[in-house]
């Protein structure tokens, strides 16, 4: 499936040969080299790869912008791979976080996970979850906690709306990961628990989620 890609990179060698080689896969590519730039073209994209170092703003600053108005799939790749950086990345709404350099192959995968998740997010959902004063749409993809509601991101919906698909059920942290990502890789499972915390503590019920310890989680309270 085609994928038109916003590329946001400012060194030109790196934006030119990646463009390059996803143009040879069927992927129309747009490259802009300044934040500024994809905060105006990011709603002509299907995927945005985003790096972090912009000569004018700060990558996460982009994505954070971009979040507050859209829900297109964003991969962070860039050459900041320390911690604070992926986790703040993760937490500001990035589907994926990868460190340069990447393999063509690898990146090719997770572009194709991660439009395989956001096309699944656009099909009807099911009914409305309740479990205590918390009430999940799986529909409309909204979260009330004592009638009010909680702000989640994308993932961390996809998240709770897989337990909420089994009340009371234990889930596998691997069948969670392959529901909510795609394949249960390393980087997912780092970014599994960074979502889990925020997820917790949007919802602010002590005990309602549950770890399974060396298995999983599961939604409502024993």
């Amino acid at each position: 499936m085609a994928v038109r890609v916003l590329l946001v990179e400012d060194d030109a060698g790196v934006a030119g040969a990646l463009a390059e080689s996803l143009h040879a896969r069927g992927h129309p590519v747009t490259s802009v080299g300044r934040g500024a730039d994809a905060l105006q073209h990011h709603r002509d994209a299907d995927l945005v790869l985003l790096d972090l170092g912009l000569p004018d703003l700060d990558g996460l600053d982009v994505l954070r912008k971009i979040r507050a108005v859209s829900p297109v799939p964003v991969i962070v790749l860039t050459a900041r791979g320390d911690e604070r950086s992926v986790v703040r990345g993760l937490r500001l709404g990035a589907d994926d976080y990868l460190t340069k350099p990447v393999r063509l192959a690898e990146l090719l995968a997770r572009m194709d996970a991660v439009v395989r998740r956001a096309v699944a997010r656009t099909a009807p959902a099911g009914d409305v979850v309740r479990v205590d004063d918390v009430e999940i749409d799986l529909g409309a993809r909204r979260v009330l906690v004592a009638g009010c509601d909680v702000g989640l991101t994308t993932k961390e919906f996809e998240i709770l709306a897989v337990l909420a698909a089994r009340p009371g059920t234990a889930v596998s942290r691997q069948q969670l990961m392959d529901e909510v990502w795609g394949d249960a890789y390393l980087a997912v499972s780092r970014s599994l628990d960074v979502h889990l915390t925020q997820l917790r503590a949007k919802l602010d019920r002590p005990g309602l989620l549950t770890t399974i310890r060396g298995f999983g989680y599961r939604l409502g309270r024993d």
